[in-house]
C-alpha cells in the first residue's frame, strides 16, 4: 500500500491498474451522441458525391464569358433548371447555361458557376457581366471527404460534426465502447435527504446529488446504492454488491483517521486490495483507493469540495480510460492569477476558478471560499490551477499550471 502520494503519481498508478472497456456494441446514430468509437473509421465514399453549386445561380462554360463586362455581357440561352435532389438531363454546350440551385449537380460541359444576383435573367436568357475561370464557384466532388480517408480514430469522441459525418458515410450504427457504470456509495449515519426535517446533528446527503451528476457529466452511467451508516459492516456489504454491479466505485467519508472513519476498514472486508491511502494534496487529500478484480473503489472525502476537487483531479482520468477515450487526461492550459490568492500552500493545492479570455490572455478568476466544505464555489467552474508544494502566498499574474473541467 502506497501513503501520502503526489495526486499526478496515485492517478499515474490508479491508470495502470485498471483496463480500458471491456466491450463493444453497435448503436444507432440517434443514441451515438457523447459515445466513444470502439474502431478506426474509413470513408467509404466521396463526400460530396458529386460536383455541386454552392449556391442559387448559374452554370457555364467558362471559356463563353471571356471579355465579359457590364457594357458587354455574355447571353447564354437557358436550357434546363435543375434544383437540388435532382438531376440534369442535357450537357451544357457552347453559348448555353443551366440555372441551378444550391446543393445541385453540376451538369456536364459547366466549368463555372455565377450567383444569380449577379446576373440579368429572363425565363430564356441569362447575362454574365464578368469573366469566370475554370473550377471558379464548383464545389468538387470528394471536397468534404475522399473514398479512403481516416476519419476518426478508436477512441474519439462522437461530437456532433463526426456524428454528421458518419451518417453521410452511411454508417447507421457505429461501434462503441459500452459505457461504464459508476457506483455511488454515500457513508455516514449524520446523512439525510433533502426532503428530510433536519434536528439531531443531521446534515442534508449533497454528496449523492454532487456525484450523480457528476459522473453523468463524465460520460458514466450511475448507480445510486443506500446510504449505510457508520458501521464497517454495512458499509461493506454495500461495497461489495456495488463492485459486483459496476465498472467503478466512488465513496464519499470515512476516510480520515477518526473513529468513526471505516471506509478503509470496509473496503478490505468487502474483499478490496487497499493500493493507496491519503494524497500530498489540499483539498481532496483524504482519500483512499482500492481494487478488487480488477474494478477500482475510490474512497473520497466526506467534504463536498474536497471529495469534488478529488474526483477531478484523480478519479476521471480513470473514468475516462474506462469508456476508451484515447487521452483519459484533462486538457491542462496555462493561467494567470487574475487575483492574489493569499494562502500559503505547504502541500500541493488545487484551487478552483473561472477562465477569462476577454483581453487575449488565459486569466484564471478564483473563486471565493476555497475551503473543503465550500461547495459552492465550484458553481460555473471550468479550472482547476495547480499550486506547488512550498509555495507562499501568490500575488496576481504569477503563472500556474491549469486543467480544464469538462
Amino acid at each position: 500500500m502506497k501513503k501520502n502520494m503526489e495526486y499526478q503519481a496515485a492517478r499515474d498508478y490508479l491508470l495502470s491498474c485498471i483496463k480500458g472497456p471491456k466491450s463493444a456494441e453497435a448503436v444507432s446514430l440517434l443514441h451515438a451522441a457523447g459515445r466513444v468509437l470502439a474502431e478506426d473509421v474509413f470513408a467509404s465514399c466521396d463526400v460530396p458525391p458529386f460536383d455541386r453549386s454552392p449556391f442559387d445561380g448559374y452554370a457555364f462554360r467558362a471559356e463563353d464569358t471571356a471579355g465579359a463586362s457590364k457594357e458587354h455581357p455574355a447571353i447564354l440561352r437557358i436550357r434546363e433548371e435543375v434544383p437540388a435532389g435532382s438531376m440534369w438531363t442535357c450537357e451544357v454546350t457552347p453559348g448555353t447555361a443551366t440555372k441551378i440551385l444550391t446543393g445541385a449537380p453540376v451538369p456536364p460541359g459547366a466549368t463555372a458557376i455565377t450567383k444569380y444576383e449577379d446576373t440579368e435573367f429572363t425565363a430564356e436568357k441569362v447575362s454574365i457581366f464578368q469573366h469566370f475561370s475554370d473550377g471558379e464557384n464548383i464545389v468538387l466532388r470528394g471536397e468534404d471527404v475522399k473514398a479512403g480517408q481516416l476519419l476518426a480514430e478508436k477512441g474519439s469522441v462522437i461530437d456532433s460534426a463526426l456524428l454528421g459525418t458518419l451518417a453521410a458515410q452511411h454508417i447507421s450504427r457505429p461501434m462503441v465502447y459500452r459505457t461504464p457504470v459508476a457506483g455511488i456509495i454515500t457513508t455516514g449515519s449524520e446523512l439525510a435527504e433533502p426532503d428530510e426535517t433536519l434536528s439531531g446533528g443531521k446534515i442534508v446527503n449533497t454528496n449523492r446529488y454532487t456525484f450523480l451528476v457528476a459522473v453523468e457529466r463524465a460520460g458514466c452511467i450511475p448507480k445510486l446504492y443506500p446510504t449505510p451508516g457508520d458501521d464497517p459492516q454495512a458499509i461493506a456489504d454495500v461495497m461489495r454488491e456495488a463492485m459486483d454491479e459496476c465498472d467503478i466505485v466512488i465513496t464519499t467519508g470515512g476516510v480520515s483517521v477518526g473513529d468513526y472513519d471505516f471506509t478503509p476498514d470496509a473496503m478490505e472486508r468487502s474483499g478490496a486490495e487497499i493500493l493507496i491511502r491519503t494524497l500530498f494534496l489540499k483539498p481532496g487529500g483524504a482519500s483512499a483507493y482500492g481494487i478488487r478484480d480488477g474494478k477500482l473503489i475510490c474512497g473520497l472525502s466526506g467534504n463536498p469540495a474536497s471529495a469534488l476537487t478529488n474526483f477531478y483531479a484523480v478519479v476521471l482520468p480513470l473514468i475516462r480510460k474506462l469508456r476508451g477515450l484515447s487521452q483519459p487526461l484533462l486538457t491542462e492550459v496555462p493561467v494567470v492569477l487574475a487575483e492574489d490568492f493569499g494562502k500559503r500552500s505547504p502541500k500541493t493545492r488545487l484551487i478552483r476558478g473561472i477562465l477569462d479570455l476577454s483581453d487575449g490572455t488565459a486569466r484564471m478568476h478564483v473563486s471565493k471560499g476555497q475551503g473543503n466544505g465550500v461547495l459552492h464555489s465550484l458553481i460555473g467552474c471550468d479550472l482547476l490551477a495547480e499550486i506547488p508544494a512550498g509555495s507562499p502566498k501568490l500575488a496576481a499574474g504569477t503563472k500556474l499550471n491549469a486543467y480544464l473541467i469538462p
